[in-house]
């Protein structure tokens, strides 16, 4: 009777044990939980540390930190039908535990139902805007727009977004390409246009240089005919006052200047009459 009597006081006690162990459960910093029963949420709990709640419930742990939401990439047009690709991602965390569990029960679900909500609000607000836009400064005020925006579309979800951010907006690889050939052939043809500019100027340049090198020379010409007129002009006065000082002494000195010139040479030869005036100074009877 002893023996039975010790064997229901130990398994009372291992049941009591086992109850009580089934009561108590902790929370870490980084986490919250909702306590639930039979399935059904009770109360959520958010302080971190060690609790209590019946046998009969379960926990059910959702994070508390910064979750992130990642857009598979997405094309746009924007306003002004250019197509971009955007990469975006949005941060986000769960503010009502007993909402999120009642309305998307866990992160899985979550980011399938938060995904297209991403993406409609990145369409419409970049798609309102033109592609110089999207690239400038203003891209701060869409990413505020876009988390907005999902924010309004979720305050049932227990979940508030905290930012969004574009991590990258190019275009497609076929734009990409044809701009660049056509911002290759602009290049080329300013090239050209600069070119064409440099030889117009470089053409005026020796045009310019030309015509004063022309009208230098000519100027040149004309004061060196000028001055070589005044100089056989010069020459003619002198030889005129000496032919009139000594007609004699000018006449010898015009035949010695004749016979220079004449005789020039090893073999001239001149045929002329012994009685010519231009001998006149080789006789004996020279005046």
């Amino acid at each position: 009777m002893k023996r039975y009597s010790g064997m229901i006081l130990g398994g009372i006690g291992l049941v009591a044990v086992l109850l009580g162990m089934s009561s108590v459960y902790t929370v870490s910093e980084t986490q919250q939980a909702l306590v639930l029963q039979f399935g059904e949420p009770i109360r959520p709990v958010t302080e971190p540390g060690l609790h209590f709640k019946l046998p009969v419930q379960n926990i059910a742990y959702i994070d508390k930190r910064v979750l992130y939401l990642n857009l598979p990439e997405e094309e746009i047009i924007t306003q002004d039908r250019k197509r971009l690709i955007v990469d975006a991602f949005a941060r986000w965390r769960i503010v009502d535990p007993l909402r999120f569990y009642q309305s998307l029960t866990n992160q899985t679900i979550a980011r399938l139902r938060l995904q297209p909500i991403l993406a409609s609000n990145v369409r419409q607000v970049l798609g309102a805007r033109d592609f110089a836009a999207v690239l400038s400064g203003e891209r701060a005020d869409m990413m505020v727009q876009i988390r907005n925006g999902m924010n309004a579309e979720t305050p049932d979800f227990g979940i508030e977004f905290i930012d969004v951010r574009i991590r990258r907006a190019d275009l497609p690889p076929e734009n990409s390409l044809a701009i660049y050939q056509r911002m290759q052939q602009e290049r080329f043809q300013e090239a050209s246009e600069f070119r064409a500019v440099g030889e117009r100027i470089s053409l005026e340049i020796r045009s310019a240089a030309d015509r004063d090198a022309t009208i230098i020379v000519a100027e040149a010409t004309r004061e060196s005919e000028i001055m070589r007129g005044e100089g056989e002009a010069e020459r003619a006065r002198v030889f005129a006052a000496a032919f009139g000082r000594d007609p004699d002494f000018f006449a010898f000195y015009r035949s010695m200047k004749a016979y220079e010139v004449a005789l020039r040479g090893d073999n001239t030869t001149i045929v002329l009459s012994p009685n010519s005036e231009f001998f006149r100074y080789f006789g004996d009877d020279t005046p």
